[in-house]
């Protein structure tokens, strides 16, 4: 029986705060991470608190993890709770001013 280890590069987290649920994000955020980006997301807003996405450790972020910001802020919206970016690198925060994103996600 031969074991392997999944080397990962990136990752999508919830961390329950008492007063704001942070969805962690940290090195490439892409399609691999759906899974991870859907239970961050769901879990956040059934807590029904502020959202702050940490995204000061991503490294990469292909257009499945833009979608997975862009979704995050339109239910925070819809649900009429407070979602932020917190640091987000210059990488990250250029791509979101090219798409004319910057505003939806109030940093």
């Amino acid at each position: 029986m031969t074991l392997t280890s999944e080397v990962r590069a990136g990752g999508i987290a919830l961390s329950e705060r008492p007063s704001v649920s942070v969805v962690m994000m940290w090195g490439e955020i892409d399609v691999a991470l759906r899974n991870e980006a859907s239970a961050a997301l769901a879990g956040a807003f059934q807590r029904d608190l502020p959202v702050i996405v940490d995204a000061s450790r991503v490294t990469f972020i292909d257009s499945a993890g833009i979608a997975f910001l862009v979704q995050l802020c339109r239910i925070g919206q819809d649900e009429g709770l407070q979602v932020s970016l917190h640091d987000p690198p210059s990488a990250l925060r250029a791509a979101l001013r090219t798409l004319e994103l910057d505003s939806l996600v109030a940093g």
